[in-house]
């Protein structure tokens, strides 16, 4: 079966995650993605998975995961040969991917303008900080600081109200906004069926911010009162909190169906008597008295190991899930058995699939990504230059 984006050309001339993954999943559903990188050291992220504090391993991990199934041109786009083979690809390409600074793009020949002027179908997707407009358009931004302080998660996902601010993991805003910047992508492509123009889309990590923290923005500009977190033990809703078993893991519950659930609950946790007691008749008396009912749950939770509860709630019924940690997530079985687990190809080492399906598709099977302008070579001969043109871009150091 033919990939959905099989034949579409791409240019990803990103750096780190948000703007190059956006073209990653489009290399999952089969367009031809070719990766721009400086010669040298080449996108600064190659390097990430080495910084003090990250896992460690001998892979490649981050540069596997955002850049997989893409070729690699090592191009020197500070020199005005190295800008006039990219406006040579531009004439051929469907989409073209950047997250450098305004200003940066118009010194390296990139700007939309330039490359719009080349290629009047070319949908160019540009990636910000803090967007494309405004004060703070040239203000350097990286999913931290744009993403998670700005945009109020880092101050509001802690345990309790003056608790140290929540740090975030590595690409935790990178990753669902590069799905936003593809779906701008996407949404170009079909305009450009219906017009045959292409288009200037993008996204930036302020824009996906306050969508992911969009409930608690929404409330705020509603002028609502915020309430601050209580600690987990004084919780509003012991049905809605997480309890750790005699083994040490951690159960989340999410019993929203409250009247139903409650006694199946106490009646798991061998603590029935808990159903009877009028501190816990209903929710309203269960959310008055939250504090004692939870201290009832922990001293429950306490007497047996995560998986014996686990096998109990699923049994009969209950919402909730075990607090997983790394190695149980990369063994997640549920994951495995619907493809967000999946292998490289011709290989067994697992990655992450774009989280989206479409069932009358077949994703292409995920490949390696590419070293540093692997592909160099072979992507100048497809856009015509010959042994002497390619020569004298290696001669001059343009081309590695």
């Amino acid at each position: 079966m033919t990939a959905i984006l099989a034949g579409l050309k791409v240019i990803d001339c990103g750096s780190f995650i948000a703007a190059p993954v956006a073209g990653t999943m489009m290399a999952d559903f089969g367009a031809d993605v070719i990766k721009i990188e400086p010669p040298g050291t080449g996108d600064a992220y190659r390097h990430v998975f080495r910084s003090l504090g990250m896992p460690k391993s001998d892979k490649n991990y981050a540069w596997l995961l955002d850049n997989r199934s893409k070729r690699g041109l090592a191009l020197n786009l500070a020199s005005p040969e190295g800008q006039a083979v990219v406006h040579r690809l531009v004439k051929e390409a469907d989409v073209f991917i950047t997250n450098q600074p305004l200003a940066v793009r118009k010194k390296l020949g990139i700007d939309h303008e330039r490359l719009a002027a080349l290629n009047d179908r070319l949908i160019y997707a540009s990636f910000t900080g803090y967007g494309e407009t405004g004060d703070e358009a040239a203000k350097p931004g990286f999913d931290l600081t744009a993403y998670w302080a700005r945009s109020g998660l880092m101050d509001q996902v802690v345990p309790n109200a003056g608790a140290t601010p929540a740090r975030a993991l590595s690409g935790m805003g990178d990753h669902p906004s590069g799905v936003s910047l593809f779906s701008a992508i996407m949404l170009a492509l079909y305009q450009r069926e219906r017009t045959g123009r292409g288009d200037h889309v993008g996204s930036s990590l302020i824009a996906n911010g306050m969508w992911a923290n969009g409930v608690w923005t929404q409330a705020a500009l509603c002028g609502a009162e915020f309430l601050p977190r209580p600690p987990r033990e004084q919780s509003y809703n012991a049905l809605a909190c997480y309890y750790r078993c005699r083994d040490g893991g951690w159960l989340l519950l999410a019993l929203v169906n409250e009247d139903k659930h409650f006694p199946v609950l106490v009646k798991c946790l061998g603590r029935e008597e808990l159903a009877a007691d009028p501190r816990f008749a209903d929710r309203a008396a269960r959310s008055k008295n939250s504090r004692d009912l939870i201290a009832a749950l922990d001293a429950a939770f306490a007497t047996r190991d995560s998986a014996d509860w686990r096998t109990l709630f699923h049994a009969n019924g209950l919402v909730f899930e075990p607090v997983a940690n790394m190695a149980q997530v990369a063994s997640d079985k549920q994951a495995l058995d619907t493809g967000v687990l999946l292998p490289f190809e011709g290989d067994s080492l697992m990655t992450i699939s774009s989280p989206f399906f479409v069932a009358s598709a077949t994703k292409t099977a995920p490949r390696k990504p590419p070293e540093l302008g692997e592909h160099s070579e072979q992507i100048l001969r497809e856009a015509g230059y010959d042994d002497v043109a390619i020569a004298e871009l290696r001669e001059k150091k343009t081309v590695a």
